[in-house]
């Protein structure tokens, strides 16, 4: 495998939910309203690594990520993410205290955009140790 970086917005399922009404007001002319941490992404060797994720870094191993999906849920629309396939966000199952993760990577925004898709591909390949 192939290491992968990029930068991403991000936020667990528990703060995407507690956004409120303004939050999601604000959501709508900006993604960091409603993803408030950010940072690197780094897929290497055996760990997916979100720097900035509660004043360090969140390291997850192939075993804590239980799933992997790209989907519009209740928490994050096709009113918040843009109509286009490419906004919908890539959202980790996983086994840690972080739970449920939302990330938006390399997201443009006026294009509304992320390279997700790719990196949904590249994570799974990974899980599987391909």
């Amino acid at each position: 495998m192939e290491p992968k970086q990029g930068t991403y917005l991000g936020a667990s399922a528990a703060e995407m939910q507690a956004n409120k009404i303004a939050d999601k007001a604000a959501g709508a002319i900006s993604q960091k309203a409603l993803f408030r941490r950010r940072g690197t992404i780094e897929l290497a060797g055996g760990s997916l690594a979100l720097s900035g994720w509660d004043e360090g870094t969140l390291v997850l191993r192939p075993g804590d990520v239980t799933s992997v999906r790209r989907e519009f849920t209740d928490l994050y629309g096709r009113f918040l993410g843009g109509l286009t396939d490419s906004g919908q966000p890539l959202i980790l199952d996983t086994t840690t205290p972080a739970g449920e993760v939302y990330l938006l990577i390399d997201r443009k925004e006026f294009m509304e955009s992320t390279r997700n898709k790719e990196w949904a591909a590249a994570i799974e390949d990974w899980r599987a140790g391909r």
